[in-house]
């Protein structure tokens, strides 16, 4: 890539009517992520020092999916594409350099691909990223001269007959030099079929200058696939899964059915990871050495350290130690914390907590704005009451304390250190260190209950009871 500074222009103005849709086109999403954020991050990948955007349609539901950083601009006139990357002159007043001009819908584009478009077009006017495909359907042609040299690029709506016949296509994808950029974007003009001003045209307007235009030809076409409907997003998502499965797979991780796991780009895999299917890894997920993911696990912006085994669990938003036990078909909220050798075990669901090392929370509980000690075993039906209907309160349960099962922790309330909690009960003061704590009502046997309730369901009285009896 060149020295000079390089500004990526992401176009996401149009409302992506195809999609029947009530939020844009751009913010669907892939493997996790909304399109523009995986366009985003590829021109960062690819060296761009600065990344801007061109919105519209719903802007700021556009802009709330984009990442920190990156700035908007607001297109008034949607009337084509050379008017759209107009609208960044005077955000990009005084820049130079080159400008990536790429667009929201296109999530398969390469880094590696970007940096050589970039390279070509070093003194250059411009750069055009172009693919030959079969069928060419809808594409932009592109017109070259009995030297090679791109001349044209004809809009599919105005191309002749012969015209429609070239397989070679514009991608929609270019790089121009800053400096006089926005003069030969001005001399533009409308005469088309659609009276809209194509940034196709810049071709011309560059080759009447006697300016030089560049082209980089794709290796693989797919990279040049947008979306524009529910189909497309569908065969995008496909294409973008089997590339990262690929990466991965290549680079030590198991994956024992690849076509039925998702793993977002941005998400990291240490090696000799397995995943079974129906396993979901996203938004930045970072998965250690050695882990055991799935089947039937989603990870959500989630860490998992080395030796962990998370089975047909949900994990959103959390930090898994090292050689935890997760699940199957448990629940971690936002704000859980697993120190190492954790265990959270069957249907439990963790709110905000921190479990510490080695402690254990087996089967069926609930636990919301905990603070759980090492070496701590938690009973089956354990719920922690932290919510008045108002306010959520903390409980805190210290190092080595057993909580015996069917337990209630109304908080705020602290289990000390060492102690010990009788099954079945309701906490509602604090248990002090390594003492036991008891919350049951008294025990009632009722002698003879059983044989003195007779099939009407009425219960006899001892008198009647034993008439009966001597009756019989």
């Amino acid at each position: 890539m060149p020295e000079d500074s390089v500004i990526a222009l992401i176009l996401a103005a149009g409302a992506g009517t195809r999609m029947k849709s009530a939020k844009p086109k751009v913010i669907h999403e892939v493997l996790g992520t909304p399109l523009i954020r995986l366009v985003v991050q590829s021109v960062i990948a690819a060296g761009c020092q600065r990344v801007l955007t061109i919105v519209g349609h719903e802007a700021q539901t556009v802009i709330e999916a984009l990442p920190i950083g990156v700035q908007s601009v607001f297109q008034h006139d949607r009337t084509g594409t050379a008017k759209a990357v107009l609208t960044a002159r005077e955000a990009l007043k005084g820049e130079d350099g080159y400008l990536l001009v790429a667009y929201g819908d296109m999530p398969l584009l390469r880094p590696e691909t970007l940096r050589l478009l970039v390279d070509v077009c070093k003194d250059k006017a411009m750069a055009v990223l172009t693919a030959s495909v079969d069928n060419p359907s809808g594409y932009g042609r592109i017109e070259r001269d009995a030297l090679g040299a791109i001349v044209g690029i004809i809009e599919d709506k105005d191309a002749t007959s012969e015209q429609l016949g070239i397989h070679e296509i514009n991608t929609g994808i270019y790089c121009f030099a800053l400096d006089g950029l926005w003069e030969r974007l001005q001399r533009i003009g409308n005469d088309n079929a659609q009276s809209e001003y194509y940034l196709t045209d810049m071709v011309e307007v560059c080759r009447a200058e006697g300016a030089e235009v560049a082209s980089l030809q794709l290796n693989d076409p797919t990279e040049a696939h947008g979306v524009n409907s529910r189909v497309q997003l569908a065969e995008v998502a496909a294409l973008l899964q089997q590339r990262v499965n690929a990466r991965w797979m290549a680079e030590g991780v198991t994956m024992l059915a690849p076509d039925l796991v998702w793993v977002s780009p941005d998400s990291e895999l240490g090696s000799d990871v397995v995943i079974h299917p129906m396993t979901f890894v996203t938004q930045k997920s970072v998965v250690g050495d050695g882990v055991q993911l799935g089947p039937s696990t989603r990870l959500v912006n989630s860490t998992v350290g080395a030796g962990s085994v998370i089975e047909e669990s949900k994990v959103v938003d959390s930090i898994i130690g090292k050689n935890c036990d997760v699940g199957p078909r448990s629940y971690l909220r936002p704000g859980t914390v697993l120190a190492d050798h954790a265990k959270v075990g069957a249907s439990v669901e963790i709110k905000k907590s921190v479990i510490g090392a080695g402690s254990k929370v087996p089967h069926l509980s609930y636990l919301g704005d905990t603070t759980v000690g090492p070496d701590v075993n938690v009973g089956a039906g354990t719920i922690t009451c932290n919510y008045d209907g108002e306010h959520k309160y903390p409980t805190e349960i210290g190092a080595g304390a057993f909580i015996g099962s069917d337990t209630m922790l109304v908080a705020p309330v602290r289990v000390g250190a060492g102690a010990t909690i009788g099954a079945g009960s309701v906490i509602t003061d604090d248990v002090p260190d390594r003492a036991l704590g008891l919350g049951r009502a008294r025990q009632v046997n009722k002698e003879g209950w059983v044989a003195a309730k007779g099939e009407d369901g009425r219960t006899r009285s001892d008198d009647e009871y034993h008439n009966e009896q001597k009756g019989a």
